[in-house]
C-alpha cells in the first residue's frame, strides 16, 4: 500500500529540491512552479496531474508511473526516467535537453516539435507516440518500439535508431541524413520507398 495518497491538491512555488518520494500517489493534482530539482521519486504514481514551470532538473525516477498527465513549460535538464510509465501523457514547452530514459512505456506520449537533440531513449516502449515535428538530432533510439508512431516532420538526422521499430517510418515525410540504421532496418525503410530487393 502507498504510504501516502494525494487527490486534488495544487502545490504551487513549493521548494521540493533534492525530496526523496516512495511510495506515493497523487491523483488530478497541480504542480506549479515547484523545484524538484535532485528530487527522486519511486514507485510514485501521478494519475491525470498537471505540471507547470516545474523543475525536474537533475531528478532521477525509478518505477514511477506519470499517466495522463500533462507537463508544459518545464524543465527537464539532465532528468532520467529508468523503468517510468509516462503513457497517454503530453510534453510540451519543456527543456527537455539532456534527458535519459531506460525501458518503461512512453506510448500514447505527445511530444509534438519537442526539441529532443542529444537525448537518449533505450529500450523504451513508444507505441503510438507523437513526435510529429519533433527535432531528434543525434538522439539515440534503440531498441525502441516506435510501432504505430507519428513521426511526420521530425528530424531524425544524425540520429542511432539500431534495433527500433521503424515500421511507422514514411522515408519521405522525415530527415534521415546521417542516421544509424542495422541491415533489418535498412530493409524495412526500403521496402517503404517502394523498393525491391533482390
Amino acid at each position: 500500500m502507498p504510504e501516502l495518497v494525494v487527490e486534488g491538491r495544487e502545490f504551487a512555488d513549493e521548494d521540493w529540491y533534492g525530496e526523496d518520494m516512495v511510495d506515493r500517489v497523487y491523483s488530478g493534482c497541480t504542480f506549479r512552479r515547484v523545484d524538484l530539482t535532485e528530487a527522486t521519486t519511486r514507485r510514485v504514481t501521478f494519475t491525470g496531474c498537471t505540471f507547470a514551470n516545474v523543475r525536474f532538473n537533475a531528478s532521477r525516477h525509478h518505477d514511477t508511473a506519470l499517466v495522463r498527465c500533462v507537463i508544459e513549460r518545464s524543465e527537464l535538464f539532465d532528468a532520467e526516467f529508468t523503468g517510468c510509465k509516462l503513457t497517454g501523457s503530453t510534453i510540451t514547452d519543456c527543456g527537455t535537453r539532456p534527458l535519459r530514459v531506460t525501458g518503461g512505456d512512453w506510448s500514447f506520449v505527445t511530444l509534438t516539435g519537442a526539441d529532443l537533440r542529444g537525448v537518449t531513449f533505450t529500450d523504451v516502449r513508444m507505441r503510438e507516440v507523437d513526435l510529429s515535428r519533433a527535432d531528434c538530432t543525434g538522439a539515440t533510439l534503440t531498441g525502441v518500439d516506435l510501432s504505430a508512431a507519428t513521426l511526420t516532420g521530425a528530424d531524425l538526422s544524425g540520429a542511432d535508431l539500431r534495433g527500433s521499430d521503424l515500421t511507422a517510418l514514411d522515408p519521405s515525410a522525415v530527415r534521415l541524413s546521417g542516421a544509424v540504421i542495422d541491415a533489418a532496418q535498412a530493409v524495412v525503410i526500403a521496402q517503404a520507398l517502394g523498393l525491391r530487393i533482390g
